[in-house]
């Protein structure tokens, strides 16, 4: 259903962050070979870097396969701003293991503001939205100058990523879901996004695909937007516990989790949640967790922790840990019993 995430994708919060974005965009714009979080040497300096330079790049490979549960936040602002990942840890009682930040499409990475976020402890994880352009534009290669460019940035910087390009495809209230392009264009643009990365010898990346939980508003069919095995390292789900849709994991997840069950058996990932503020939420938060660490091959959970206004209403819905004290108790207990919490170290 329309629920609010951040600024760059459209629905709701997205939707309004989307005029934003269209007239300045909101977004900004590690470690040693071994993987560690505090690197042994500076990031490369410069915004670009070819295949040729020095520096050997990371390699993320043992990040592909996480063991544990990860915990993550969501929230505004660049990676270089640890503001969020400093209240996330005071509100929960523990670091978070990944930030992810937004991204518009047409934007240069920031590698010493990634450098900064790892030597800090947190994994990012870029959520890269084309809100101005085309997938069919992707794919077509009128879009590689830039994305050459940016593979190049992502290349000199000595640490992991995390990239979820595009997600929620399969939802109308994105510039790129089923009411705006074909899943046959997704694909392609996902695809040459991808062999961009790695034709430019690009080894420090964890590739997520993120379709929202299918409900009665993201109901299109998952298999024709899936890329294959071969370009997929983390697949996830984005679904959120009220005012507007799931009020339990069993109907929010379950459905979802099976369909993408028959497509991969590659890492799950909820890539951004939350739990609406009311009377029910302390029970909800439990249940998130409770569902997450029961699910088989899940391996992390990112929290929005954010207060965002519908359109149309002048009331925010606040998905903040802390919109209450009831709220935060029951996050920092679900948290420590399910066992999250898995610091990247390879």
């Amino acid at each position: 259903m329309n629920r609010p995430t951040a600024p760059v994708t459209g629905r709701p919060s997205r939707r309004r962050a989307l005029a934003l974005a269209l007239a300045a965009p909101l977004l900004a714009t590690a470690c040693s070979s071994g993987g560690g979080p505090h690197p042994a040497a500076a990031p490369t300096a410069g915004a670009t870097a070819s295949p040729t330079a020095s520096a050997a790049p990371y390699d993320a490979t043992a990040l592909r396969t996480p063991s544990g549960r990860f915990l993550g936040v969501a929230s505004e602002g660049g990676p270089e701003d640890l503001g969020p990942v400093t209240a996330f840890a005071a509100k929960t009682g523990r670091p978070a293991d990944v930030r992810e930040y937004y991204q518009v499409w047409g934007d240069d990475f920031d590698p010493a503001g990634n450098a900064a976020l790892w030597r800090n402890g947190q994994l990012p994880l870029l959520t890269w939205a084309p809100v101005q352009t085309g997938l069919a534009s992707i794919a077509s290669g009128s879009e590689d100058a830039y994305l050459t460019r940016f593979a190049d940035q992502v290349r000199s910087y000595q640490g992991p990523l995390v990239i979820d390009f595009a997600p929620e495809m399969n939802a109308d209230w994105n510039a790129w879901g089923p009411a705006h392009a074909k899943p046959a264009d997704y694909v392609a643009a996902w695809k040459r996004v991808h062999d961009a990365f790695r034709d430019r010898a690009v080894t420090n990346v964890v590739w997520l695909w993120s379709p929202h939980v299918t409900d009665s508003a993201a109901k299109a069919p998952l298999k024709p937007y899936f890329p294959g095995e071969e370009y997929v390292d983390w697949v996830g789900l984005v679904g959120y516990y009220g005012p507007q849709e799931g009020s339990d994991f069993t109907t929010l997840f379950n459905p979802t989790v099976k369909s993408l069950r028959a497509l991969t058996g590659k890492p799950l990932v909820i890539a951004e949640t939350g739990v609406a503020e009311g009377p029910r939420k302390p029970g909800q938060v439990a249940d998130l967790f409770a569902g997450a660490a029961r699910t088989e091959g899940l391996v992390g959970l990112v929290w929005f922790d954010l207060q965002k206004t519908w359109p149309g209403s002048t009331v925010p819905t606040d998905w903040r840990v802390d919109s209450s004290a009831a709220a935060a108790d029951a996050v920092a207990k679900a948290a420590a019993g399910k066992g999250f919490g898995h610091p990247f170290t390879g």
